[in-house]
């Protein structure tokens, strides 16, 4: 995986899930991730940051929960959520997005 800042700042429009080991809703984001990664195909990426290991990201972008969901398209936010949302919510503005 490249550098984060290359990543984020990408046209294609990339999710990122904040995210702690010892956070039990954070483990019911891996399977909808995935679901939500099947669905919207190389049109947006997925990355996983776990807060723990990435501090000065975390604190960055003024990560106060998790989960914390953020989209990023060409290095600015486009969409945020904190907790667990829908699939289908997720989808629905990464799409808007692409």
């Amino acid at each position: 995986m490249g550098n984060f800042e290359e990543i984020i700042n990408s046209p294609t429009p990339t999710l990122v899930d904040f995210y702690a080991t010892w956070c039990g809703p954070c483990k019911m984001m891996g399977p909808l991730l995935e679901e939500v990664s099947t669905e919207l195909g190389d049109n947006a990426k997925i990355l996983k940051i776990d807060i723990d290991n990435n501090r000065e990201t975390a604190v960055k972008y003024g990560i106060r929960s998790v989960p914390t969901l953020i989209l990023f398209k060409e290095g600015n936010i486009v969409w945020r959520q904190a907790g667990v949302p829908p699939k289908n919510l997720i989808v629905e503005s990464v799409k808007n997005n692409i």
